[in-house]
């Protein structure tokens, strides 16, 4: 894979004993370093006109003097430094590089992966929250709705947390599909199986809020049978993986059990989801606070892309799994 980094991304300092921390990089660097076909990348910083396609201009004036006036804690979670605003910027201009990068036609062993943070999928409109402060993910698709490169983005979340940002960003959208499987009942709260969109975006929305616990067979049940359908239906130009590897059974602040082998099962079905509607394919990093489970995820997206054919899932999803991928194949009129 190619991956987007900048040393300008490890100038976020969110202090001690903060999760989301610049070591999150240099854990997933340490764990390619001995990887085949890594390139990486650099791409230029998403400019202010980019970001305030998505996000308001007075949240953005706010948070450039909160951060010249060296920061502190914006809320409980959500930490921010002198360095936070070129670092923001940077995370959500590798975003647009990733997703430019998929549509210039980067793919197999080329795909491009976003290693930037903070993260993006809990930043709504007006305001910074959980670990977040620009929508990266949200950033790149509408630049490239804008400019006319694409007429459909589909973003997929695989992070445990609901990307509530990236959803009411595009919730009354018909030309930006959202879909996310999560942990039940977390932070932030939102991502119900009943939230399918509104107006023009009625049914361009996935939820599937998976109790704890679930693993690689719940997971997979969601993807074949509701999200791969739906997207195929929805027929994208790109699609964007938010990816999150916070699901992993052994990350501390996670109770469900997705292994790093189900994130190679998940990235193999993703690329063939994407295939199927010829579809550009990129990924941009989000969540995983386990350094090890963090890299070892990153590594494993890499691998899958390189050659390394998925060991295949042989457990069966859980009950409530399937009932809900039943509710939400009767919302969103998945036949």
């Amino acid at each position: 894979m190619q991956f987007g980094y900048s040393e300008v991304c490890l100038e976020h300092d969110t202090g001690e004993r903060h999760p989301e921390t610049a070591d999150r990089l240099r854990a997933i660097r340490r764990a390619l370093q001995h990887k085949h076909h890594v390139d990486y990348q650099d791409g230029p910083a998403a400019t202010r006109e980019q970001i305030q396609a998505v996000h308001r201009g007075t949240y953005l004036n706010e948070l450039k003097r909160f951060c010249e006036d060296d920061g502190g804690s914006w809320d409980r979670d959500t930490v921010a430094s002198e360095g936070t605003w070129d670092a923001a910027r940077k995370s959500a201009g590798l975003a647009l590089w990733a997703a430019r990068q998929a549509l210039d036609g980067a793919d197999g062993r080329q795909t491009p992966f976003s290693l930037g943070r903070p993260p993006g999928h809990h930043a709504v409109s007006h305001k910074a929250m959980g670990f977040c402060f620009f929508n990266n993910a949200a950033v790149a698709a509408q630049t490239l709705l804008d400019e006319g490169e694409v007429d459909r983005v589909a973003i997929f979340d695989w992070d445990v947390h609901h990307g509530n940002g990236t959803q009411d960003i595009f919730y009354d959208r018909e030309d930006v599909f959202y879909g996310s499987i999560h942990e039940e009942g977390i932070y932030p709260g939102s991502g119900d199986v009943d939230e399918t969109g509104t107006g023009d975006g009625e049914q361009a929305t996935l939820n599937a809020p998976l109790p704890a616990g679930a693993g690689d067979a719940d997971f997979l049940h969601v993807v074949d049978a509701a999200l791969g359908p739906a997207l195929a239906d929805f027929d994208p130009d790109l699609v964007i993986v938010s990816a999150g590897f916070d699901a992993h059974e052994h990350d501390p602040i996670s109770r469900h059990r997705v292994t790093t082998e189900g994130y190679a099962l998940l990235t193999d079905r993703l690329r063939s989801i994407a295939d199927a509607s010829d579809a550009a394919l990129a990924f941009v990093l989000e969540g995983g606070y386990g350094l090890d489970t963090l890299s070892e995820g990153v590594a494993m997206v890499h691998e899958t892309f390189d050659g390394r054919e998925p060991i295949a899932c042989e457990d069966d999803p859980e009950t409530a799994t399937v009932e809900i991928t039943d509710d939400i194949r009767s919302r969103l009129d998945i036949e």
